[in-house]
């Protein structure tokens, strides 16, 4: 099983994503691309971008904080890092892209879920990762995936690092610590 993948190896799979998100949605209709924080909303960021050079030209843009909605909330520590989420524009009977960087257990894509429809009620939700570790505890399943590490043992982790948040792209899977 590979472990690294670097700048260059992201780089192509991000284009390779919004190259099959474009062919999914008309890129003359609304389309809202919401991130969940953090590394979500960078990527949702960067497909936006490359959405907008393919032509699309109604692209809302928004950030979901998915905190309060965890179902995992007690056990994240005495203070969680808690930021607004950043949706300002209307929603209601349009597509929406939900984007985040890793999906595992499907947890957090179902918190998301759940957060959104506090701010609408899109026409359908269709579902973008960088990443696809495999190991779902609900019937969550991806729509467009960048990576899938199949093999990855439940004792490691996949790190998505980021430039804009860490200084560099690339993904590590690895010993949790």
């Amino acid at each position: 099983m590979r472990t690294q993948y670097d700048e260059g190896d992201i780089k192509r799979v991000v284009e390779r994503l919004a190259i099959r998100i474009a062919a999914a949605f008309p890129p003359d209709a609304p389309l809202s691309v919401i991130g969940i924080r953090t590394r979500g909303e960078v990527l949702a960021e960067r497909l936006a971008g490359l959405l907008e050079k393919r032509g699309f030209t109604k692209l809302g843009r928004g950030v979901l904080d998915i905190t309060f909605y965890r179902d995992d909330l007690s056990g994240a520590g005495a203070k969680p890092l808690i930021r607004p989420t950043e949706i300002n524009f209307d929603m209601d009977g349009k597509p929406a892209l939900l984007v985040d960087d890793v999906i595992f257990t499907g947890r957090s894509i179902r918190a998301a879920m759940d957060a959104l429809t506090d701010f609408g009620r899109p026409s359908r939700i269709r579902l973008a990762v960088l990443a696809d570790r495999g190991g779902r505890e609900l019937p969550i399943q991806p729509d467009f995936v960048g990576f899938m590490l199949k093999e990855v043992p439940a004792d490691h982790r996949v790190n998505v690092r980021m430039i804009e948040i860490d200084g560099r792209d690339e993904i590590v899977v690895e010993p949790r610590t």
